[in-house]
C-alpha cells in the first residue's frame, strides 16, 4: 500500500518551522555578542569619566574596548548587523546606571547600524592580517603584548599602531569602528593577561580612566579637604609669622648700614665676584636709558664696561618683595652651576639695599654682541640669515639643552626656551639664557608635577594640560624655536579668521602632505642641501609633537642634528586630535591661571642699538603680544 506524496511533505514542512532564523542574513534581532561585564570589572562599579565636552569620546572607546574583548574571544571586530539594536540597548543601560540624561545614539549622532560596520569591510582577524603586511603586525605583536601601564610601553606600543595606520587608508561608514580604532582595537585584543579588561591597556590605547564615585569616597574626599583647609589655615599662619620676623630682620639690618641682604648661604659657597653697587652704576652710566638692550617683565638689561675693559651685560631685576629675591637667587643659584660653551656664562652678581633706590638685584653675564634669536628673525634686528648661520644656531642650541638634561648634576628643566632667551655672540655661538623658570631635577625623578608656567606657543600638551613638567617639556619648546629659525614665522600666528593658529600644525600639516620643504623660509642666503633642510624640518616636527614619548631626548636631537642617522618618520605621521584641537586655548587658560610673581620672564628684546623710549615701548608691545609670559614658584 503506497502513501500519498503529500505525506512525505510533513516532516520537511516540520524542519523549517522549527529551526532559528540564520543570526548573519536574517532580519530577525539577536542577542548582543559584545560583553558589557569587561567594562564593570574595568571600572569595579565606579562611574565612567565622563562630561558634556567628551562623554561622546568616552562613549565611543568605551565601545571599542569592548570590540578588542570581541575580537579576542570570536576573532570578529564588529558584530553582526542583526544584533545592533541589542548592542546599543544593552551599552545604553550600563551608561543609565551612571547617569540616565544620556542618549548614547541621538546625543552623540550614532546611527544603529553603524556599530556593525568596519574599516574597509573588514570584520574578521583574519582579513585584517592580510591586508596589512607582516612586518608592522609583528611590530604591535611584539610591543603591544604586554603590560601598557606605564609611559615607555605605552609609547613604544602606540608609535607601533602608527606605522600600522599607514596601510588603513580605505574609507568606514559612519564613525563609530574606523579604521584608526581597528589598529588599538587589534593591539587590545592580543593578550589574555593585558587584554581589553586590563586598567594598563584601557588607559593606554582608548584613554580609559575611572573616577570613585560611591559614598565612602566620597565621606573620605570631604575629611581629606577638611583636613587640608585646616593645613593650609597653619601653614598661612606659619609664613605670615615667618615673613613678618624677616621683614624684622632685614630692617634691622637696614637702620644698620647693612647691604647684605639676600644670597647669605650663597656667599660663602661661591667664587663668584660680588660687584658693588657703586661700580654697576658707573659701569651703565647710572642706569641710562640708552645703554637699556633688553627689557621684559623682571626689569631691564644694560650694557656696560668693567674696569678691565670687557664688555658685559647688567639684568637689573625691579624693586620686588622676597618673592622677588627667592627668584633672584634661584636664576643665580642655576647659572652659577653650570658651565658650557652653549649656555649665558655668568659673570657675577650685586645685592645693595639703599634709602633711595630700595633693593637691587643684579645679576651680570657676558654681553652678547648679536642680541637675541627673536632679534633677528622677528625684532628690530631683523635680518635675513644664511642657512649656515641658522644651521649653527640650532645645533648650539641643542647642544647646549642636551647640557641641562644630561650634563648637569643635578640636571636642570629651563622652562622657557624660546626665540628671545637664545643669545647671540658675536661668531652667532648660540647661547642659552634666562634661568629665572629653571627647574632642579632629582636624579631618578621620572617627572615632575608643578604649576605651569611658560610662554604661550612653547608649552607643551601634557605640560598645559597636566603640570606634567619632564626634559622633554624642553624638547617641544626647542621644536617650536627650531620651526621659527627654519620658517622665519613666529610660534603663534593669526588666520584669516583673525583666530590664533599655532606653528607647529601648521608645520606637521606640510610635512603629513609630503610638502616638508615648504616650511622653510624662501629666500634664505646660501640654502643649504634639500635633504639636509627636509631632515631639519622633519627633527622640529618630531620635536613639537603633542604625544610626550614621540619626542626625542635632547641627546637623540643632536645625534640626528650632527650625524647622518635619520629621523624615525612614523610618529611624525599621526598626531592624536584631541591635543591639537584647542591646544593654543588649554595654554592660555594654564597660563593665566599659574598667577605671577615679581620674578625674571625672559629677554624681550636684546639689541646693541640705544633705543629711544617710543622705541623700546613699541618692541616690548609687539614681544608681549607674542609671549604673553606667566611666571609661577
Amino acid at each position: 500500500m503506497s502513501l500519498p506524496c503529500y505525506f512525505y511533505l510533513f516532516p520537511i514542512v516540520y524542519l523549517c518551522l522549527t529551526l532559528p532564523a540564520s543570526s548573519e542574513g536574517g532580519n530577525e534581532t539577536v542577542s548582543c555578542p559584545l560583553n558589557i561585564t569587561v567594562l564593570r570589572v574595568l571600572g569595579g562599579g565606579r562611574r565612567p569619566s565622563f562630561d558634556a565636552g567628551t562623554q561622546c569620546h568616552y562613549i565611543l572607546q568605551a565601545l571599542h574596548l569592548l570590540q578588542a574583548d570581541y575580537l579576542h574571544r570570536e576573532n570578529r571586530f564588529v558584530p553582526p548587523l542583526n544584533a545592533s539594536e541589542s548592542c546599543w540597548q544593552m551599552f545604553q543601560s550600563f551608561i543609565n546606571e551612571f547617569d540616565a540624561t544620556i542618549d548614547v545614539r541621538s546625543s552623540c549622532g550614532f546611527r544603529t547600524e553603524w556599530i556593525s560596520y568596519g574599516c574597509m569591510n573588514m570584520t574578521t582577524r583574519q582579513e585584517f592580517e592580510r591586508t596589512v603586511p607582516r612586518d608592522p603586525i609583528q611590530g604591535v605583536q611584539t610591543n603591544c603584548n604586554q603590560s601598557l601601564q606605564n609611559n615607555a610601553p605605552c609609547a613604544l606600543c602606540t608609535t607601533k599602531i602608527s606605522t600600522m595606520l599607514s596601510f588603513l587608508t580605505g574609507t568606514t561608514l559612519g564613525n563609530v569602528s574606523d579604521c584608526r580604532a581597528y589598529a588599538s582595537i587589534y593591539a587590545a585584543s592580543l593578550s589574555d593577561r593585558y587584554g581589553a579588561s586590563d586598567p594598563g591597556t584601557a588607559a593606554c590605547l582608548f584613554g580609559l580612566n575611572f573616577s570613585s564615585s560611591s559614598s565612602s569616597s566620597k565621606r573620605r574626599t570631604l575629611v581629606i579637604a577638611l583636613v587640608s583647609v585646616f593645613a593650609l589655615l597653619a601653614l598661612l599662619l606659619f609664613s605670615a609669622l615667618w615673613a613678618y620676623l624677616r621683614f624684622k630682620k632685614r630692617k634691622e639690618l637696614s637702620a644698620a648700614g647693612t647691604t647684605d641682604i639676600g644670597l647669605d648661604s650663597m656667599n660663602q659657597s661661591t667664587t663668584l665676584i660680588r660687584f658693588a653697587f657703586d661700580d654697576v652704576k658707573k659701569a651703565t652710566r647710572n642706569f641710562h636709558r640708552d645703554n637699556i638692550i633688553g627689557s621684559g617683565g623682571y626689569g631691564n638689561v644694560y650694557k656696560g664696561m668693567l674696569l678691565d675693559g670687557s664688555p658685559v651685560a647688567f639684568k637689573r631685576f625691579k624693586n620686588c618683595s622676597v618673592a622677588g629675591d627667592a627668584s633672584f637667587t634661584h636664576e643665580v643659584e642655576v647659572i652659577a652651576s653650570v658651565r658650557h660653551v652653549n649656555l649665558v656664562t655668568l659673570r657675577g652678581y650685586c645685592t645693595a639695599t639703599t634709602n633711595l633706590e630700595g633693593h637691587q638685584r643684579i645679576i651680570v653675564t657676558d654681553l652678547m654682541e648679536n642680541g637675541s634669536l627673536y632679534d633677528h628673525l622677528f625684532g628690530s634686528a631683523k635680518k635675513n640669515l644664511s642657512w649656515p648661520i641658522r644651521q649653527k644656531i640650532a645645533l648650539g642650541t641643542a647642544r647646549g639643552l642636551a647640557y641641562l638634561h644630561y650634563g648637569a648634576q643635578p640636571s636642570i628643566i629651563h622652562r622657557d626656551i624660546k626665540a628671545s632667551n637664545i643669545l647671540l655672540d658675536h661668531k652667532f655661538e648660540a647661547k642659552v639664557a634666562d634661568f629665572g623658570l629653571a627647574k632642579f631635577n632629582p636624579e631618578g625623578m621620572t617627572h615632575m608635577s608643578t604649576r605651569v608656567a611658560g610662554t604661550m606657543g612653547y608649552v607643551a600638551p601634557e605640560y598645559a594640560l597636566y603640570g606634567q613638567l619632564t626634559e622633554r617639556s624642553d624638547v617641544f619648546s626647542f621644536g617650536v624655536v627650531l620651526l621659527e629659525l627654519l620658517s622665519g614665522k613666529k610660534a603663534l600666528q593669526t588666520n584669516d579668521d583673525g583666530q590664533p593658529s599655532a606653528l607647529t600644525d601648521f608645520a606637521w600639516s606640510l610635512v603629513r602632505n609630503g610638502s616638508a620643504l615648504d616650511v622653510v623660509q624662501d629666500g634664505i642666503p646660501e640654502p643649504g642641501p634639500p635633504q639636509v633642510l627636509e631632515k631639519y624640518v622633519l627633527v622640529a616636527v618630531l620635536c613639537s609633537h603633542p604625544q610626550l614619548y614621540a619626542r626625542p631626548t635632547m641627546d637623540q636631537v643632536v645625534k640626528m642634528l650632527e650625524t647622518d642617522e635619520s629621523v624615525p618618520s612614523p610618529s611624525l605621521m599621526e598626531r592624536p586630535i584631541p591635543f591639537i584641537s584647542g591646544r593654543i586655548d588649554i595654554e592660555k587658560s594654564a597660563l593665566s591661571n599659574s598667577g605671577q610673581l615679581c620674578s625674571p620672564t625672559g629677554y624681550q628684546a636684546y639689541t646693541l642699538q640705544a633705543r629711544r623710549k617710543s622705541n623700546s615701548k613699541e618692541e616690548e608691545q609687539e614681544g608681549s603680544s607674542v609671549a604673553e609670559t606667566v611666571t609661577t614658584d
